[in-house]
């Protein structure tokens, strides 16, 4: 069978591992509307479409409809999205009455365009690794770049022990330990919501031990700035920092620094002056092409 890369603007780095990938034509009318045309037949084909949706989720994630939504018009053998990032799964469950599941409409609409199968890293509302899901009927590939995150800090730290911030992606850390992390009400910076940390605890012995705490992602990075406070205090030696998805929102990278983090690394999913581990690899070894 037949089989066809597309990528988009956002993602050509990530296609560039990929020779013969074709990029969709995108462009924005002057009301602000987005323009999609896929240039090559998908008639027949395998074809993956490559991805991401940050920054500008919003618009971005409208752009991956209209690409899905083409690619399924031209009666594909089969349709895959590889998106690193995905946007609007943090938004997982309602906490209050009334809010929308933004997670389940993104992956509804998705299933519902025609996309066969997701492919992501590290998604947020996913707890158990890697493996395939189903979130809205729709298939979900779950990729982890925890692995290859911790090689690179093990290549100057070699005894560094993983560390989860809390249970959230505790699965990143196998064979370590998590910090008790208690979760505050919603608080605002900058105009924009965010969750507080009300407290976290260290109940192991980090004392004179290299650490690296690994998370799913870093936002505002109040969550990892904590914790690396808190290890401080525990009198750990060394502290790493390393997140799959490097949002570093409201100068999180310098505070992470300031707060004592020695080495900091993340996927290039959202380029970052730390991005160490390239996702098109992740992508390769996982044998989804």
């Amino acid at each position: 069978m037949a089989k066809l890369v597309l990528f988009s603007d956002t993602a050509q780095d990530i296609a560039s591992a990929f020779p013969g990938a074709v990029r969709v034509e995108t462009r924005n009318f002057p009301d602000g509307e987005s323009y999609v045309r896929i240039p090559e037949s998908c008639k027949g084909k395998d074809v993956l479409i490559i991805h991401r949706c940050y920054p500008g989720i919003s618009e971005n994630l409208v752009k991956l409809f209209l690409i899905v939504g083409a690619a399924r018009s031209q009666s594909p053998s089969s349709l895959r999205a590889f998106v690193p990032y995905l946007p609007y799964a943090r938004m997982d469950k309602a906490v209050k009455e009334g809010e929308a599941v933004s997670a389940d409409v993104v992956c509804g609409m998705l299933k519902s365009l025609g996309c066969g199968e997701l492919i992501t890293v590290d998604c947020h509302f996913i707890k158990e690794g890697a493996g395939t899901f189903q979130r809205a009927g729709l298939k979900i590939r779950n990729l982890t770049a925890s692995g290859a995150l911790l090689s690179h800090i093990r290549k100057s730290s070699p005894s560094a022990l993983p560390i989860s911030p809390d249970q959230g992606a505790a699965y990143m850390a196998k064979g370590g330990e998590a910090i008790k992390k208690v979760r505050g009400d919603y608080g605002e910076m900058g105009g924009a919501t965010y969750r507080k940390v009300a407290e976290m605890k260290v109940e192991f012995d980090a004392k004179g031990k290299d650490l690296v705490i690994i998370d799913d992602m870093v936002s505002t990075g109040s969550t990892m700035i904590k914790a690396v406070k808190v290890l401080r205090e525990a009198g750990a030696k060394k502290i790493s920092c390393a997140a799959t998805h490097g949002l570093f929102l409201s100068g999180a990278l310098e505070k992470l620094r300031e707060a004592g983090a020695q080495e900091i690394a993340a996927t290039d999913s959202i380029p970052s002056p730390v991005s160490k581990v390239r996702v098109a690899d992740l992508l390769k070894e996982a044998k989804a092409i």
